[in-house]
């Protein structure tokens, strides 16, 4: 009798443990054709993304160059290295360069993003504050130029960068204590 019920028993967990190791080498499958995906997706948006950063970086700082670089051969494990060569400079790391030149660097990187994968709009949160007049001026015209592709929400104390807006919004305080919204179109 014991030795019926323990056949019965092993048989139950020999099932099971085929079933497991089905399960483990279509988990395997489907994990290596995930990765094929991802490492084609990635490979195919970097370059894409690489190619606008390349262009834009030119017109955002009059000149120079710059272009992303891959930490690793595996594209599942890289990362990404910003290398930057304003005009007059040499070519160098992103942390070498000025808190305007870094945050010149940063939006045309967001901006080269958007361009390839455009998104219905794009919230910006004081990025022009560490900008100086002239580079304001070129970051308003690439705000103007990427409106027509999305919807800008652009946070500012920059007059100059709030010129460039259709519509505004502000916060007052009237009475001490007391804050109240006030909008203004432009069109």
């Amino acid at each position: 009798y014991e030795h019926n019920e323990n056949m019965e028993r092993l048989t139950f967990l020999q099932e099971q443990e085929k079933d497991l190791v089905e399960a483990i080498e279509s988990l395997k499958k489907a994990i290596s054709r995930i990765n094929v995906t991802s490492k084609k997706r990635f490979k195919d948006a970097f370059e894409a993304i690489n190619e606008k950063f390349k262009e834009l970086f030119p017109s955002l700082f009059q000149g120079g160059k710059a272009n992303l670089v891959l930490t690793d051969e595996n594209l599942l494990e890289t990362g990404v290295d910003i290398v930057v060569q304003p005009p007059g400079k040499k070519l160098q790391n992103l942390n070498l360069l000025s808190g305007g030149e870094k945050a010149l660097t940063a939006i045309t990187l967001i901006f080269s993003i958007f361009l390839v994968k455009p998104s219905p709009f794009c919230l910006l949160d004081e990025v022009d504050a560490p900008l100086d007049d002239a580079n304001v001026g070129r970051f308003n015209e690439l705000v103007k130029k990427m409106s027509a592709v999305s919807q800008i929400i652009l946070i500012t104390h920059n007059k100059r960068s709030i010129q460039i807006g259709d519509t505004l919004y502000g916060i007052t305080m009237e009475d001490p204590g007391i804050s109240k919204l006030v909008s203004v179109q432009l069109n």
